[in-house]
């Protein structure tokens, strides 16, 4: 299947289809933005695991997929450079015509997500979306301001980091668990949560949820717009939490974090677990930046699997037929209401 790019000064785009890109009509074309407020040290790679999970989930479907920041979020020299040059802005979004969105977390500045930078913003993207889209897909710490703004739910901190690939448990045959089995892995990183009972109080439904990591996938309908939450990094790769890891333990050693960093569970093979904590050992007793040098990384990385990726390719392309559906219904009353009588 054809997949045809375009990447100019401030717009990606993605198009899959069987028919050239420029001869559909735009009525088959799936508009999706992509609000991406990672860090800077994940900017590029969120976008490349939320695009090439969108392409393989797209199938025949046509996708065009542009890419947001919020302004107000806090980048270096490099990162307010990349995404001027390549990034539309959160006034281009609200001026947008979109089918669905998609709005990524940002690292933590302050305990309190109303004391964030970017928390007007997010919550002027939040009522955007209610309002203007037909489905909103929010992650990790979207998901957190969300729900606060829209229903007053707040976040509790963990006591230790919930990092890992954990075993979910699917809850319901709602239509975005169509083809998924009854369990699945999902990957986590985070150091708060939302917790079940008071998503249920207000009126979320539980779509999948891990005895050890809690709840992972939840929705709920505002106004015209279906409203998808991931706990959880169903879009990860292979290689993404190693990342973090090496990341976090680079933190420790500068004396960034106070703690050694966790082992993020059910990822790694016996083998790798050991060479790990072997290096920990040596780290603790020698906590020096140029350490890091002589982490393990290839065999960390040898046995890694995307164990998550069939689930996670299913439940976007769920995602995008659902979108695909909801236009056409849009579409066909819109017309229905200019046909002469």
């Amino acid at each position: 299947m054809p997949v045809v790019t375009d990447i100019t000064a401030q717009d990606h785009h993605l198009f899959r289809g069987e028919d050239n890109v420029f001869t559909n009509p735009a009525s088959d074309c799936i508009n999706i933005g992509l609000v991406n407020n990672m860090p800077d040290s994940a900017l590029v790679s969120t976008e490349r695991q939320l695009f090439e999970l969108i392409d393989a989930a797209a199938s025949s479907l046509l996708v065009r997929l542009r890419f947001y920041t919020i302004e107000a979020t806090p980048r270096s020299d490099w990162g307010r450079d990349y995404v001027r040059r390549f990034y539309f802005d959160n006034y281009d979004l609200w001026d947008s015509d979109l089918d669905g969105v998609i709005v990524t977390g940002a690292e933590p500045q302050t305990s309190r997500l109303i004391e964030e930078p970017y928390w007007d913003t997010l919550r002027k993207t939040v009522d955007w979306a209610t309002d203007n889209t037909l489905s909103a897909i929010w992650s990790c710490l979207a998901v957190h301001g969300a729900v606060l703004h829209l229903d007053g739910i707040d976040r509790h901190p963990l006591p230790n980091k919930c990092v890992g690939v954990f075993d979910q448990k699917r809850l319901t045959d709602h239509p975005l668990m169509q083809n998924i089995g009854p369990q699945l892995k999902t990957p986590h990183s985070r150091w708060n949560e939302v917790r079940e009972v008071d998503l249920v109080d207000r009126g979320y439904t539980i779509l999948t949820k891990s005895a050890e990591a809690g709840v992972d996938t939840f929705i709920k309908r505002q106004s015209r717009s279906m409203f998808i939450f991931f706990q959880g990094h169903p879009e990860y790769e292979a290689q993404s939490l190693l990342g973090e890891y090496r990341r976090d333990i680079g933190r420790f050693l500068r004396r960034e974090l106070d703690t050694y960093p966790a082992i993020p569970k059910g990822y790694f093979d016996d083998k790798a677990k050991k060479a790990l904590i072997a290096f920990k050992q040596h780290a603790i007793l020698n906590k020096e930046p140029g350490v890091l040098a002589s982490f393990p990384v290839e065999i960390a990385a040898m046995t890694l699997k995307r164990t998550w990726y069939d689930s996670a390719k299913q439940l976007f392309k769920n995602w995008l037929l659902y979108l695909q559906d909801r236009k056409r219904e849009s579409l066909g009353r819109t017309a229905g209401l200019m046909r002469p009588h």
